[in-house]
């Protein structure tokens, strides 16, 4: 089985949940120097990324499935560079993987966007992403959908929520752990928008089920029940003992306060603390 994504954060709970099952994972790293960790699993790994096709060669031969957890997400950055990385490397994974048993893919709740007003959001909503990652990993489940088509490779996409959990910085566990215990919380629009998180565990078994009794062309949302903001950060509070001051802002003080930072970030070229893409969030 060839794993990619291995060293991320969803990878580093994924590869131990595989070994557990039973696999023996082989794992494409970029750089697996910096991943001491890899020594004590017993995992095979082989050196390159989702562009370097010769080296997905090398990755896939012999494979019978493949669980292609490799991409960039960040709310600031090179869109050019999300696009290439999570949708031209998933092409480059799908046409390395021809002939496996199995393709799970791993997508994200996110696709969707800009939900519909009073429609179920299940895996039948129609995707309207709202910024580059989102974009670029629509783009990937298109690449997916027509590889099944095209080939009759047999696939599964899981999309799952926010994910929170241990050897995670970004995302949900910043804005909703870090920046709180840090004495930061602010809220957008009084807290009253919400998000579907999961715990990282969970996305690493739900990713082995799929594996073992995903059905060949599905989609799944994988993600905890749905929570506002403002009932996120109360659930933090009263667990961590946190009795900071929470401050809650309309939605356009955010989004003024987010162009101002993008602004600034043109000229530092580092990620702003509020980037303007958290507004689709």
């Amino acid at each position: 089985m060839l794993v990619t994504g291995a060293t991320g954060f969803l990878g580093r709970h994924l590869l131990p949940a595989l070994c557990r099952a039973g696999y023996l994972p082989r794992a494409l790293v970029r750089r697996p120097e910096a991943h001491a960790w890899l020594q004590r699993r017993p995992v095979e790994v082989v050196t390159g990324d989702v562009l370097d096709t010769d080296a997905l060669r090398r990755a896939a031969d012999g494979v019978d499935a493949v669980v292609h957890a490799a991409g960039v997400f960040r709310f600031w950055g090179d869109a050019a560079q999300m696009m290439r990385v999570n949708a031209e490397g998933t092409a480059n994974v799908l046409r390395a993987s021809h002939g496996v048993r199995r393709f799970i893919h791993i997508s994200t709740v996110a696709v969707i966007g800009s939900p519909q007003p009073g429609r179920l959001l299940d895996e039948t909503h129609p995707p309207q992403p709202a910024d580059p990652y989102q974009r670029s990993k629509l783009a990937a489940e298109q690449q997916v959908i027509q590889a099944q088509h095209a080939y009759g490779t047999p696939v599964v996409i899981v999309r799952p929520g926010a994910f929170y959990g241990p050897l995670g910085v970004y995302g949900f566990n910043r804005l909703f752990f870090r920046d709180p215990m840090r004495g930061l919380i602010m809220q957008m629009d009084y807290g009253r928008h919400v998000i579907f998180p999961v715990y990282v565990g969970d996305v690493a078994q739900g990713v082995v089920l799929a594996l073992e009794h995903g059905l060949a062309g599905e989609t799944y949302n994988l993600c905890g029940a749905p929570i506002s903001h403002r009932d996120a950060f109360d659930v933090v509070c009263a667990e961590a003992g946190l009795r900071w001051p929470r401050l809650s802002l309309p939605g356009w003080v955010g989004i003024a306060a987010a162009h101002g930072l993008e602004a600034l970030s043109a000229l530092t070229r580092r990620e702003p603390f509020y980037p303007i893409n958290l507004r689709s969030y």
